[in-house]
């Protein structure tokens, strides 16, 4: 099945089961996402009743509804770094040290905002190094303490598409105090449409999303990387996030910045990727980040290109501050 969240004047908006063509809607049984979440076990037939009857014709158009953030705003969101080839090529690029660990990486980020897939994203400077990452998310329920990878599949609930905004010239700064990003880690952005594993079929395998996700910047294709290249699956993040304590349901797990070994042929999904390959292949970085006025696009659709989890469009904005 396939949710999303409508605009409705309140803070977290109205849940809503739409169709596979995200074409029409129903309004869900529970109001919110999150409350579908902590009962999922409970109010999963009626959401799947309701997916039933779209696909039998029925429902409203969605033409003209605003769409926000699945979450618009979550207990927990955890970012991974899971593919390699990313953290290989930035270490190359910088002369960084690797990093000695067979442990996922992963931090905790700002998760009481997410930004909805069409609105303005409000940044203070350009000179913060503006950058967009490309990532795919899993929505949990409620996993326990210590669970094992083996189990954590059956709490994956959701699967979202994610742009994690990142300022690149703060974060440097940030990492060097050793308590990790604040400033350099704004609100994401997240597309409008959360899906149940099944609705990716043979695409979703070992805990991965395998489907490249397209991204273009000021309407120029960027990059489409796929995401099956992930050293750690969701599921192993997920049971390296609850080693210590559980997880409460509605957390947001990332997968980070999508990237393949294979640069030269898909490209990117983040700017300081390709900055990366410009300083290792030329001696130092050509493009630029983002510049008010901006905008990305993201979007992954199915192999047969049929529409999962909508597209993030969004333009960069001057933010009001003080």
């Amino acid at each position: 099945m396939m949710l999303a969240t409508l605009a409705d004047g309140s803070a977290d908006g109205r849940l809503v089961v739409i169709s596979r063509d995200h074409a029409r809607y129903l309004l869900a049984g529970p109001a919110t996402l999150q409350a579908a979440l902590e009962h999922w076990l409970e109010v999963s037939p009626h959401l799947q009743a309701q997916a039933d009857r779209l696909a039998s014709g029925g429902g409203e158009p969605l033409e003209g509804r605003e769409l926000r953030a699945p979450l618009p705003r979550a207990w927990q969101w955890l970012d991974g770094s899971a593919f390699p080839s990313h953290g290989a090529l930035m270490q190359q690029a910088f002369k960084l040290k690797p990093i000695e660990t067979d442990r996922p990486l992963m931090y905790q980020g700002m998760s009481h905002q997410f930004l909805g897939p069409r609105e303005d994203v409000p940044l203070p400077s350009e000179a913060d190094g503006i950058d967009f990452e490309g990532e795919f998310g899993v929505i949990t329920d409620a996993v326990p303490m210590g669970i094992a990878a083996a189990d954590a599949l059956k709490h994956i609930r959701l699967i979202v598409q994610i742009n994690d905004w990142s300022l690149r010239t703060l974060a440097p700064v940030e990492m060097k105090t050793g308590f990790g990003w604040v400033q350099a880690k704004p609100a994401c952005s997240m597309a409008p449409v959360a899906v149940t594993p099944d609705e990716l079929g043979p695409a979703w395998r070992n805990g991965r999303v395998c489907l490249p996700l397209h991204v273009s910047w000021n309407g120029e294709p960027f990059g489409h990387p796929d995401g099956e290249a992930m050293a750690f699956g969701f599921h192993e993040l997920i049971a390296h996030a609850a080693g210590t304590r559980a997880l409460c349901a509605g957390t947001i797990i990332g997968s980070g910045t999508v990237s393949n070994t294979n640069h030269e042929e898909v490209g990117s999904t983040c700017i300081a990727e390709r900055r990366g390959i410009e300083m290792i292949r030329e001696g130092s970085p050509r493009t630029e980040f983002m510049r008010f006025g901006d905008s990305v696009r993201m979007e992954a659709r199915t192999r047969e290109s049929r529409p999962l989890f909508g597209v993030i469009e969004q333009r960069v904005v001057q933010a009001r501050v003080g």
